[in-house]
C-alpha cells in the first residue's frame, strides 16, 4: 500500500496497486473514438492562462501539475510519477493542446513524486526540461536517494529514470509562454532546488506550504536546510501575492496570520533534537552541561548519604 511521508509527497513501494478512480479514468481516456472532434473536453482554467490537470480531470492522480499557456503555447510544472504520465498527455490532447507546442517541462524540484515521470514525458512531447542547477545532478543520475525514490527503511523503493536537463534556471530569471512570463524563484528550505513561480497575483508555490498549514517534508538527505525555509516563508509571506498554488493540496488565498503560525513554529525546529543535524543548536544539552557542572539534581531528589 502507499505510504504518506507528513507534509511532502506519496511514496510507493513494491507491492502498490492502482486506486480504482485512477483505473476508471485510466479505461475512460484509452476508450474514447479515434475520431478527436467526440471528445474535446472543455478547459477549466482556474486562473486566466492556468489549468492544473487534477482539479481538470475530476480525480487526483499525484502532486499537482500546473499547465502554463497563452494560446497555443504551454509549460508545465511537474509531471508526477511516471505510471500517470500517459494519463495526463491524453488529457492535454483532449484539452485541445498540440502537444508539439509544449515549450518545456519544469521541475519544481528533485523529488521522485514530482519528477519520475520526467524521462517518459519528455520522450512523448519531444520537448525540453527545465531545472534549478542544484536538480541537475540528482535528475541526471537517477540519483535514488536525494530524490526519496529509496527509502529502505520504510521498504520503499522506486525507479528514478534519469533525464538530461536541457536549461537551468535562477531566482529573477523569466520563462516565457506565449506573452506570458513566469518569474522564477529560489525558495530552499524542502530541497535545495526548490523552485517557486509567480505569474502575476499567483504564486505557484512548490512543497513550501500548504492550505493547513504543513510544508514540505524536512530531510537531510534531499537537501533540507530550516534556516533557508525560514527565508522562503518569510518570502512568500511579504510579498504581494494574492494567491499560493502548492504542489499538493488545494490553491489557497495567501494568509498572512497563518504563515506568522508557520514561521514560528519552524523557528522552533532550530532548537530541537527532532531534527538531528538540521537543529543549530539543543537547550536541553547546555542546561545539562550546567547541571553537570554544578551537581545539581532536580527537585526532590537527593544523592544516597
Amino acid at each position: 500500500m502507499a505510504s504518506t511521508l507528513p507534509g511532502a509527497c506519496l511514496l510507493r513501494g513494491d507491492g502498490y496497486e492502482e486506486s480504482e478512480k485512477r483505473s476508471t479514468l485510466h479505461a475512460r481516456l484509452c476508450s474514447r473514438s479515434p475520431d478527436r472532434s467526440l471528445f474535446m473536453i472543455s478547459r477549466k482554467p482556474i486562473f486566466p492562462g492556468v489549468i492544473e490537470l487534477n482539479f481538470q480531470a475530476g480525480e487526483v492522480l499525484g502532486c499537482n501539475l500546473y499547465l502554463i499557456y497563452d494560446q497555443d503555447e504551454w509549460v508545465l510544472i511537474d509531471i508526477g510519477y511516471e505510471e500517470t504520465v500517459d494519463d495526463y498527455i491524453q488529457i492535454i490532447r483532449d484539452l485541445d493542446f498540440p502537444l508539439s507546442r509544449c515549450q518545456t517541462l519544469i521541475a519544481t524540484h528533485a523529488d521522485v513524486d514530482h519528477i519520475q515521470g520526467l524521462a517518459k514525458a519528455k520522450q512523448a512531447l519531444k520537448t525540453t526540461v527545465t531545472a534549478h542547477p542544484n536538480a541537475v545532478e540528482p535528475l541526471q543520475n537517477g540519483d535514488t536517494l536525494k530524490t526519496l525514490a529509496l527509502i529502505e527503511a520504510q521498504n520503499l523503493r522506486l525507479e528514478m529514470p534519469p533525464v538530461q536537463i536541457d536549461h537551468v534556471v535562477n531566482d529573477g530569471d523569466m520563462i516565457r509562454v506565449g506573452k506570458l512570463e513566469l518569474e522564477v524563484w529560489h525558495t530552499p528550505g524542502h530541497t535545495d532546488s526548490q523552485l517557486a513561480f509567480r505569474l502575476g497575483d499567483v504564486l505557484f508555490s512548490g512543497d513550501n506550504v500548504y492550505r493547513d498549514g504543513c510544508i514540505g517534508a524536512i530531510d537531510a538527505h534531499h537537501g533540507s536546510d530550516i534556516k533557508a525555509f525560514l527565508r522562503s516563508l518569510r518570502r512568500i509571506r511579504d510579498s504581494d501575492v494574492r494567491w499560493l498554488a502548492p504542489s499538493h493540496g488545494p490553491i489557497f488565498a495567501k494568509d498572512t496570520a497563518m504563515l506568522d503560525k508557520v514561521i514560528a513554529r519552524v523557528e522552533g525546529y532550530l532548537h530541537m533534537a527532532d531534527f538531528g543535524t538540521l537543529a543549530e543548536d539543543w537547550p536541553l544539552m547546555d542546561a545539562w552541561d550546567e547541571e553537570v557542572a554544578q551537581g545539581t539534581l532536580p527537585d526532590g531528589l537527593e544523592l544516597p548519604s
